[in-house]
């Protein structure tokens, strides 16, 4: 069965209770779907009124080695006091199999949203981003993938291409801007950086805060240079983002070291995460939630603008990359 036709449509709430049956929780409470658009994720109580939240992998996505690598490096992490959502252990193992489907069960941990323009709680996530870093260079992924251009621009170029998605008379304008786009990436990407397990989606709305920073989600922890974990947290004008970084490095060296020519890396990062976050829309368009959830993908103006800001990423790469004067 191809990935576009098995899209969660067998995954009824008689099959997520069967599932936690057997693996020894009795939900007590109805399923509350959180929000979840690569998975799906319900939150539950059990017979004692212990909250839970249960995660339901996308089939084909992951291999089941790579999602136990994951957890392995999320019980790393926490057996390292690192404030992080791992997962637990039901009858001896932390990934289930159930229906068709692959899952695992978290404590279900609430928390305030991080607040980006809060230097304090900045200083915080630095720190922890440090330690969560410290673990990780302890070893490497050897399931899970590296950052590269191949997966994350070349891949998804092809599948924008083929796509019958994209409007026919903006097919090739937008293939035009997205290969001057990679011609650029492919002079500035490099890879002497030492390679270290990362979150590798470590954006604000992947951080709760909890009388502290608290780390959710590591679906897609992968292979990478640190400042892949750092940048996606950093927004504003070009002062604005010099004291944020002078933030966040301050903090970080206190439990790791960063070698500041991964700076040089942040704008071919941002440019790799455009076009992997435009391709997986796509791809994953025939599940529901995505037209519920980017409805206009179907506009042409959309599409307009997407050309706009891969020429404008394109100039951005041609420039100096962020300087700053090393502190830390």
């Amino acid at each position: 069965m191809s990935e576009a036709a098995f899209n969660f449509h067998t995954l009824d709430p008689d099959l997520i209770l069967d599932a936690l049956w057997e693996s020894g929780l009795r939900v007590e409470s109805g399923l509350t779907a959180l929000n979840s658009y690569e998975n799906r994720v319900y939150q539950f109580s059990d017979e004692d009124k212990r909250r839970y939240v249960v995660k339901f992998y996308r089939p084909q996505r992951w291999r089941a080695e790579q999602i136990e690598e994951e957890h392995r490096f999320s019980l790393d992490l926490q057996a390292d006091e690192v404030p992080i959502a791992a997962p637990l252990s039901l009858q001896g193992k932390t990934l289930n199999h159930h229906g068709g489907f692959w899952f695992a069960v978290f404590p279900s941990l609430g928390g305030r949203q991080y607040e980006t323009d809060n230097e304090e709680q900045m200083e915080w996530v630095g720190r922890f981003l440090g330690r969560i870093h410290q673990t990780g260079r302890k070893g490497v992924f050897q399931q899970r993938p590296t950052i590269g251009l191949d997966e994350y621009v070349h891949q998804p170029r092809e599948q924008l291409e083929q796509s019958t998605f994209v409007p026919s008379s903006l097919k090739a304008p937008l293939l035009n801007a997205l290969d001057k786009l990679i011609a650029t990436l492919q002079q500035q990407w490099h890879s002497d950086w030492q390679s270290l397990r990362l979150h590798g989606d470590c954006h604000p709305g992947n951080i709760l805060w909890r009388d502290g920073p608290f780390f959710v989600d590591l679906d897609d922890a992968r292979n990478g240079p640190a400042v892949q974990d750092l940048w996606m947290l950093v927004n504003g004008d070009l002062q604005e983002r010099r004291i944020q970084w002078d933030i966040l490095l301050e903090a970080y060296s206190e439990f790791s070291d960063f070698d500041i020519h991964e700076l040089s890396l942040i704008e071919p990062l941002r440019a790799m995460r455009m076009v992997y976050y435009l391709a997986w829309v796509v791809r994953r368009w025939q599940d529901p939630a995505f037209p519920r959830a980017f409805p206009w993908m179907t506009d042409e103006d959309f599409w307009r603008r997407q050309i706009s800001l891969f020429n404008e990423q394109d100039k951005l790469l041609q420039e100096p990359p962020l300087q700053l004067t090393p502190q830390f």
